[in-house]
């Protein structure tokens, strides 16, 4: 396998599997501050990619003039928003800080439930290194390997900090280290899982390229508008998360550059 197509595949989840590993080296919860900045950045991150990786080469991939030149971009947005708000209705997930779980009423625990939260954020993100990865492999795109690895990068950069929120609030609420490492390891398993399945149709996804590209970044803005922004709104007024957010974006804008 290609080396930047195994990274590409890898980095998201390695991502995930360092923060959620956090569990073992820091003591207690989250502070409400830091749980702030982490969505923040992480959020920061999701819009860039989404901006620079996804949509702005999904238009440039569209030939004509006009509406014509933007409409696939602006048709895969929608799907990729509606396919994640179905998601959203038929799993049942607990989101942090909530009491109440959403989707199907279900026999589970709240730490499973929360466990498929995250695995709801990871999913649009799996599906968009598998889109670029799959579009640089063909050749037939402008994808380059800078930019797959630059997105691959900027997931795993912000997969960090999911993995230290899902995996230390589990552990704040009984689970021990090992299961709470152990089931933010397993949220991000479906990254790598997405991206394989999305790089096997590859012959499928080419033609299909400005509507995946921005499907993915439809799903990806509905988990950031959906939930990471309402955790920066809560409790005390703070400005950390809207300085993380900031700062997330502007590493992402200058991973797709600089890499791109």
């Amino acid at each position: 396998m290609d080396s930047t197509v195994l990274s590409g595949l890898l980095l998201p989840f390695l991502g995930t599997t360092l923060g959620s590993a956090c569990v073992y080296f820091m003591r207690g919860d989250l502070s409400p501050s830091l749980q702030k900045g982490l969505s923040g950045f992480a959020g920061g991150i999701m819009v860039a990619a989404s901006v620079w990786s996804l949509i702005i080469p999904a238009i440039e991939q569209t030939s004509g003039e006009g509406f014509a030149k933007v409409m696939p971009a602006f048709v895969g947005f929608w799907l990729g928003t509606l396919f994640l708000l179905l998601l959203d209705h038929v799993i049942p997930h607990l989101h942090l800080g909530e009491e109440e779980p959403e989707g199907p009423k279900v026999k589970l625990d709240n730490s499973t439930m929360m466990v498929f939260a995250v695995t709801l954020h990871n999913i649009p993100e799996g599906m968009a290194v598998g889109v670029v990865l799959a579009g640089m492999i063909s050749g037939q795109t402008t994808i380059t390997a800078g930019a797959a690895l630059s997105l691959a990068l900027g997931i795993a950069i912000q997969n960090f900090p999911e993995g230290a929120i899902i995996s230390m609030p589990l552990h704040a609420q009984g689970d021990s280290k090992n299961q709470a490492f152990f089931k933010g390891f397993l949220s991000g398993a479906v990254e790598p899982i997405a991206a394989i399945f999305t790089m096997m149709a590859v012959g499928l996804v080419v033609p299909a390229m400005p509507y995946l590209l921005s499907l993915a970044a439809g799903a990806m803005m509905y988990v950031v508008v959906e939930e990471l922004i309402p955790e920066l709104s809560e409790g005390q007024h703070s400005n950390v998360g809207v300085i993380a957010f900031s700062l997330g974006f502007t590493v992402m804008m200058a991973l797709d550059v600089v890499l791109g």
